[in-house]
């Protein structure tokens, strides 16, 4: 596909600089880096982002060949530099190449990142105009704003595993990193929103984000309805909830989900749709309020309606009629759904780990900066030469030292 940062993509031309790990962190620069943003990855030496070692997730598998997705995925598009903070010749690297950089983006707990003097505080003398993004668990204040979490604890801790399931099930768990993907997003449009700022101020700044920020966020309209009404979120009950917004098994053992409007002619035209005119004038059904009393003994009815054809019969039907309804994907069907092989919201890629591969795109289509359309992960220090020598502008005397003093790593 070529050059992955070729072309006019909205970012071409700004430079971040990363030193995190798993995905809440990287993944934001991962989505920057889909628009056309240079990355460079700060790694250790020798193992790198344990999310490199990320095999599987219980006894789901996430690696190919012994690569793992989760590594690609989070990383795709950025340049990786194997660099010793331990030793003070690496944070002067650091240093240096953050006065070249617009963006430098942690997701280290505070602690951390305090102690290696690495905080916006300490990088700002260097790069005054620069877009720091931290990315915490839960806040950076409060008694567990040092506190360390994975995608799971922010499910947890927002509500989210609370609302989503039925009433009489356990909390649940959506696989897999929904919430440090969401965060992700959050900070990426937190900078970008900064870099606009700065465009207009000419001022640097310092972002705070977290994974209960973010997932509370995602959630905006449970938590905001929770906070005025003073009731927690339902969770959906398909058996006895509004019959014409909900999901129904069909013939072939699929499931399609429709939300009928408030169109006039809607009612009418979804009794058509399902072959049943009859309940049309049925005063059971005649306002949505009037269904809602009856909502079990319909549902109950809607299911021996669904589960006599298939699922391919129904949405024609409904698509005919234009009654808003879905087939319910499995993640796999997704490459084969027409719509979304026609909007190219999963693309063809090839992959010099695993070949031929499709990939989730960008979500956004731009008419004049389209985003880039690469997605190939560095090795380990695979960079390490080129940054020090290119954007550091270190000898090559000076590269072998740090290489010789254990500063660096893959600098071949």
């Amino acid at each position: 596909m070529g050059d992955s940062h070729s072309g006019n993509q909205p970012l071409k031309g700004i430079r971040a600089l990363e030193w995190g790990a798993f995905h809440a962190g990287p993944g934001t620069l991962a989505i920057l880096g889909d628009l056309g943003a240079e990355v460079i990855k700060i790694e250790l030496p020798k193992t790198g982002d344990p999310i490199r070692m990320l095999l599987r997730f219980g006894n789901f598998p996430v690696a190919k060949d012994g690569h793992s997705t989760f590594y690609e995925g989070a990383n795709r598009h950025k340049k990786s530099i194997a660099l010793d903070l331990s030793k003070e010749e690496g944070k002067q690297i650091v240093y240096r190449l953050v006065s070249k950089c617009d963006i430098f983006v942690t997701n280290f707990r505070a602690k951390a990142v305090n102690d290696q003097r690495m905080t916006y505080a300490h990088l700002r003398k260097v790069n005054p105009g620069l877009i720091y993004a931290a990315v915490s668990a839960f806040g950076s204040r409060g008694p567990d704003s040092e506190a360390g979490g994975f995608d799971f604890l922010g499910q947890a801790r927002s509500g989210l595993m609370s609302a989503v399931g039925e009433p009489d099930m356990p909390p649940l768990i959506a696989q897999f990193g929904l919430i440090d993907q969401i965060t992700a997003i959050t900070a990426s449009h937190a900078i970008m929103t900064a870099l606009y700022a700065r465009e207009r101020t000419g001022l640097g700044q310092e972002l705070k984000v977290s994974l209960l920020s973010s997932a509370m966020f995602l959630q905006y309209f449970n938590v905001l309805n929770a906070l005025i009404m003073g009731q927690d979120a339902l969770r959906h009950q398909r058996k006895s909830t509004d019959p014409l917004r909900n999901y129904y098994r069909c013939q072939d053992g699929k499931w399609l989900c429709i939300t009928l409007s408030h169109h006039p002619t809607a009612w009418r035209d979804f009794c058509q749709a399902i072959d049943h005119t009859e309940l049309e004038h049925d005063p059971r059904f005649e306002n949505r309020d009037k269904m809602f009393e009856h909502r079990d003994e319909f549902i109950a009815f809607l299911d021996t309606v669904f589960i006599a054809k298939p699922r391919d019969r129904w949405l024609r039907a409904f698509s005919e009629r234009d009654i808003f309804c879905s087939p319910v994907n499995t993640t796999l069907e997704l490459a084969t759904d027409p719509q979304v092989t026609a909007n190219n919201y999963i693309i063809d890629t090839s992959h010099r780990l695993f070949g031929d591969i499709k990939v989730p795109a960008y979500p956004v289509e731009f008419s004049e900066t389209p985003a880039a359309l690469g997605f190939t992960a560095p090795r380990l220090g695979e960079h390490t030469t080129e940054i020090l020598r290119d954007i550091g502008g270190y000898s090559e005397t000076e590269i072998a030292r740090f290489q010789n003093d254990g500063v660096i790593d893959g600098a071949g």
